[in-house]
């Protein structure tokens, strides 16, 4: 039996829905400035696959790397964490 990969998992809150089956993912990092000190949020966006098309804008959610599925898609939707209020 083959082991896979392991693959990398982000959480990040859904910036974009309105595409078919596809979200953005923003994830928010805080990075210390090296010469300053100073925290800096840095946001890195994702484009991932969304199957069932549940998601929407404002949602907490975990993404996972997966095989490229167009252009700009290499994520796909694990599980929705937290819905938007």
């Amino acid at each position: 039996m083959e082991k896979r990969n392991l693959r990398k998992e982000r959480i990040g809150v859904v910036s974009s829905s309105k595409m078919e089956k596809s979200i953005v993912v923003a994830e928010v990092k805080r990075v210390k400035h090296p010469m300053y000190g100073k925290f800096v949020l840095k946001t890195k966006k994702y484009v991932a696959h969304d199957e069932k098309n549940d998601c929407n804008e404002g949602d907490t959610v975990r993404i996972m790397e997966t095989k490229p599925m167009s252009k700009s898609k290499r994520w796909r939707l694990v599980e929705i964490l937290e819905r938007a209020k």
